[in-house]
């Protein structure tokens, strides 16, 4: 009979729904402050740029250095810090009962690593912020963490329990776990990249284009070689499981073709001098194929992988 604490997958579910609310309060609370706070709270300001040759111009800062700003969006941005630490407290704790409950590594089916692939990316951005002041990703990066969590819970819920032999080996801890950061990175970039394609000349709540784009950047050159990592380590998983590195199983693929699109992307950065809408282009590509990979060919496309625990 396989282990199953019935009340610690409860949990597990309720820590979620606690996550999905905390995300949401703390994007209202970021997004008052990025929208009417003092932007030396919520942004850069040309930190990000030391040390690198990127202008730090067209961010508008100086022009509003001695500009009024109400108190109360100072204290929003502190409550929505406060608020993501504690919904990321929650992702955590979810991602911990739902394994601990089925005593195994808690990313065995599509519900779970989406909640995992959620902690990442705030993670990530939390982490970031730890070094510099990026406040104004932290409305974005909340709301995509809110939409895949949401998204899990009402179309990929399954019930916590044992998974296919295949899953159960220390090599899901290595593979699938270098994914989850790497992902969690890499969507980090893309919400970056998307602010950096919306962003207009004469917004002055949003850093520069020159400091997005190397938010962007910076993130991508952490995600890319741990992707590397992922992909090596599923070659040699699969290796153990059926006897061969690689099959042409459309996870493999996919995989493959994000591996390139990314690798392209740091490339023509290096070699061509790739700068602004064209690389940004091409890592949001990078992102699409990601997502894809991650979602879209468990859901709709039939292969060796296809242990997704979809609901039936």
């Amino acid at each position: 009979m396989p282990y199953l604490n019935t009340g610690l997958a409860t949990l597990s579910d309720q820590l979620v729904l606690a996550c999905i609310l905390l995300y949401v309060l703390a994007m209202i609370g970021y997004a008052l402050q990025l929208g009417f706070g003092h932007l030396s709270t919520a942004r850069p300001v040309g930190a990000l740029l030391a040390n690198s040759s990127a202008p730090a111009g067209g961010s508008g800062a100086d022009d509003h250095a001695n500009v009024s700003h109400p108190r109360w969006a100072a204290v929003a941005g502190t409550a929505a810090m406060l608020l993501c630490w504690l919904g990321w407290t929650a992702n955590l704790g979810a991602v911990l009962a739902r394994g601990i409950a089925v005593a195994r590594w808690p990313w065995g089916n599509m519900y779970e690593f989406i909640v995992a692939m959620s902690f990442g990316a705030v993670t990530a951005f939390l982490f970031m912020q730890l070094r510099h002041p990026m406040r104004f990703l932290g409305p974005f990066v909340c709301v995509a963490a809110t939409l895949g969590l949401g998204f899990a819970v009402r179309y990929l819920h399954v019930q916590a329990g044992p998974v296919m032999p295949a899953l159960n080996t220390y090599w899901i801890a290595i593979h699938v776990s270098a994914a989850v950061v790497a992902s969690g990175l890499f969507i980090v970039a893309g919400v970056t990249g998307i602010l950096y394609l919306v962003r207009k000349s004469s917004s002055v709540r949003l850093p520069s284009r020159s400091e997005l784009e190397l938010v962007a950047h910076r993130a991508i050159v952490i995600a890319f070689p741990i992707w590397t990592f992922a992909v090596i380590a599923g070659a040699l998983w699969a290796d153990k499981a059926w006897g061969r590195y690689w099959g042409w199983d459309p996870k493999e693929i996919w995989a493959f073709i994000t591996w390139i699109t990314y690798a392209a992307y740091l490339h023509a950065r290096v070699t061509a001098g790739w700068r602004g809408t064209s690389a940004t282009i091409v890592q949001l590509v990078g992102l699409a194929t990601l997502l894809f990979n991650l979602i879209g060919v468990n859901m709709f496309i039939a292969g060796l992988h296809s242990y997704a625990g979809l609901p039936g």
